[in-house]
């Protein structure tokens, strides 16, 4: 047989497969060739729910490789029957912070989205937001040059917070942006038909000075 064709059988077996990744070890970061079968830019969908954002997004981008990142398990086996026909979708059950400071590969990653996560709403548990100076800086890490970071959340305070953060980074550049052309996440579908007001940030990690 061909290589080519040895190539693409290879492929195919792979895919017949689950799309959730179980790391061999949690000190070494992904070779992200090996686990998609292909080269090929890399978004990261942090927190990908039920995973409708992330299929219809993977599905729409064929070109690009996608990895769902989802700490509960049943998050991850409902994706996973959602993503199991399409070839460039990955899952990683894990917290986020840890996979993006450890396991994802200094940059590797073309896109992240944080949409909607969790607000922890009390004053007292503020702290464990995902979004802080150390998180912005382990995406910094992750990011190709002019690598981007979408967010959206329907909580003002967070959302004022998470700019504050941005702008105190010199490495990105912040955008706002009313709306976009993403699918939309559960959580989207939701605020939109109850009329929430859904608040946008896309950071852009600047190029270095030549």
């Amino acid at each position: 047989m061909p290589a080519r064709e040895v190539q693409s059988a290879h492929r195919s077996e792979r895919f017949r497969g689950s799309p959730i990744i179980e790391p061999k070890s949690l000190l070494e970061r992904f070779d992200l060739e090996k686990l998609f079968g292909r080269n090929a830019p890399l978004h990261v969908d942090l927190g990908c729910g039920d995973g409708s954002f992330l299929c219809a997004l993977a599905q729409r981008m064929s070109e690009k490789n996608f990895l769902g990142i989802e700490r509960l398990v049943g998050r991850v086996r409902t994706v996973a029957r959602r993503a199991a026909k399409i070839d460039n979708v990955r899952l990683l059950r894990m917290e986020i912070s840890y996979a993006v400071r450890y396991l994802l590969p200094p940059a590797s990653v073309e896109t992240f989205y944080l949409l909607f996560p969790d607000p922890w709403p009390k004053r007292r548990h503020w702290q464990r937001r995902i979004a802080s100076e150390s998180f912005l800086r382990a995406i910094d890490q992750a990011l190709v040059s002019g690598g981007t970071l979408y967010i959206a959340t329907d909580r003002v305070d967070y959302f004022t917070k998470i700019k504050e953060i941005a702008r105190a980074n010199p490495d990105f550049a912040t955008v706002d942006f009313a709306d976009s052309d993403l699918p939309h996440t559960k959580f989207e579908r939701k605020f939109r038909i109850e009329g929430v007001p859904i608040h946008r940030l896309e950071l852009r990690k600047a190029s270095p000075v030549r």
